[in-house]
């Protein structure tokens, strides 16, 4: 039997219409109804609306949080169960979630007020890098005050942060492949977030963590953990501290991992995954059939 790693995407894996599927199995309606009595508002509306919607920050995240944990939900209730867990920025409440650290309800009162704080961040920048030469980027950001890395994606693709002006040096002073600017209000996982993280403390302090029932790789630290007062310090440096996802998928191998099922829309991460550990097994469940299908 395969040792799996269950890996859940954050903000840039949403699309219209995602999840929408689930809404016809009684298990996913109940979630569906609690989250809105949590937020105030339809997540099936709100991912169904041709506006695009579902991309803006403040909706974005309570989405993904509640679909993602919907796929979990389906996914044991089939008698599946994770080895480790993991995800990406955002997608790292819903690993919290899948390891029993906090009830669907707690996790989504903290995403909902965690959207709301970055909508509001509206100084900063960030920009994607794809093909550069990492010991002159590293030189780059080590002399430019005021921009950091936030993603350690993969070995190829990183994501850099911070003041408009910082991150464009970087961008016109490295040689890559692509460099582009990412839609999004503010510098996340940097330390212009700092503002945003004290004001979401009190709110992750309110929460009770439990002992995580598998291990969780953290964004901020990649050595598993199941303590649940570890994982929240870990959730609490997470606004302003970089995402390592390329050191969280080089540990798998390490801890007998030989398939990674990125639960959630899209294929962001077992893209990164193929990129950074080729011997892994990749598989997507992202949709009521890919759920129905799934037999690791």
């Amino acid at each position: 039997m395969a040792k799996a790693a269950w890996v859940f995407p954050g903000q840039g894996s949403q699309a219209i219409g995602m999840g929408a599927d689930l809404a016809t199995v009684p298990l996913a309606q109940e979630r569906f109804a609690e989250a809105e009595s949590v937020l105030g508002w339809s997540v099936l509306e709100v991912v169904q609306a041709d506006d695009d919607k579902v991309s803006n920050t403040l909706y974005t995240q309570p989405c993904l949080y509640v679909i993602e944990s919907i796929l979990v939900d389906l996914l044991q209730d089939r008698g599946h169960q994770p080895a480790v867990v993991a995800g990406h920025s955002l997608g790292e409440y819903v690993a919290l979630y899948a390891a029993q650290v906090f009830d669907f309800a707690a996790g989504l009162t903290l995403v909902q007020r965690r959207a709301e704080l970055m909508a509001q961040a509206s100084d900063g920048m960030m920009a994607a890098m794809l093909g550069f030469d990492a010991d002159d980027l590293a030189a780059k950001l080590e002399a430019t005050p005021g921009v950091v890395l936030a993603n350690d994606n993969n070995p190829g693709q990183v994501v850099i942060s911070g003041t408009p002006e910082a991150v464009t040096a970087v961008m016109e002073s490295v040689k890559a492949k692509r460099a582009v600017k990412l839609n999004v209000s503010g510098a996340f996982h940097s330390p212009l977030m700092a503002e945003a993280a004290a004001l979401f403390q009190p709110v992750l302090e309110s929460i009770a963590f439990a002992t995580a029932r598998v291990p969780v790789l953290s964004n901020v630290d990649p050595i598993p953990a199941t303590d649940g007062a570890v994982l929240k310090q870990r959730l609490v440096q997470q606004m302003t501290g970089s995402v390592r996802w390329r050191e969280i998928t080089l540990a798998l191998p390490e801890l007998g991992i030989d398939t990674v099922v990125e639960v959630g829309p899209g294929n962001v991460l077992t893209g990164l995954t193929k990129r950074t550990c080729k011997d892994l097994a990749l598989v997507n469940v992202g949709n009521l059939e890919q759920v129905e299908g799934f037999t690791n």
